[in-house]
């Protein structure tokens, strides 16, 4: 049996039974099994700075860097706060990026997120590709899952719309194929 596969996962949404969340469990719930997934919380991290930086890496920005360097794969769901990603999320990238060794680079990461519009989290997903190619990211590019009219597809926290949970399962198995690949890879070597 082959070693289980380890995924670190980031929720840009604070609210506790936020759309993103639920879509967060639900992606979860649909991983093969022998995928393990270590949450990382997010909204209590110091808005970035420098100067803070100067004066080492507060504790849970060095925590979280650890448990991603642990990690072959990233989960990120986000919000879409006027046609960007949430700043929560944003600043917790931009701290894990001045981490050495930087922990996005070559992680096969998954993408998704729901909005109550019907584009769903579209122009954020976009904005936070961009990001993770710079960050040297391995985004993976299909199945998108901008899940659109939220309200609609969540029903008691669970996602409940058919067409959607495809989707996200077929992403989730899509993560851990990239996953295995990169593992693969690496025996080459």
């Amino acid at each position: 049996m082959s070693e289980p596969i380890k995924l670190v996962a980031f929720c840009g949404s604070l609210r506790k039974e936020s759309y993103n969340r639920m879509a967060l469990r639900a992606f979860i719930e649909r991983l093969p099994a022998g995928t393990q997934v270590d949450e990382i919380a997010i909204g209590d991290w110091p808005l970035y700075d420098a100067d803070i930086q100067a004066k080492g890496f507060p504790a849970k920005v060095e925590a979280a860097h650890k448990t991603m360097l642990g990690a072959e794969g990233v989960v990120i769901v986000t919000p879409e706060y006027n046609y960007g990603i949430s700043g929560v999320l944003k600043n917790a990238i931009d701290w894990l990026s001045r981490m050495a060794p930087q922990p996005f680079a070559g992680k096969p990461t998954a993408v998704l997120g729901a909005a109550t519009g019907i584009l769903g989290t579209a122009r954020a997903q976009y904005q936070l590709r961009q990001t993770l190619v710079f960050l040297d990211g391995r985004p993976i590019n299909k199945p998108e899952v901008m899940i659109g009219q939220a309200a609609t597809r969540f029903v008691d926290g669970k996602l409940a719309d058919e067409a959607t949970g495809k989707l996200v399962s077929d992403l989730a198995h899509a993560l851990v194929l990239h996953v295995r690949h990169a593992r693969a890879a690496a025996t080459v070597k």
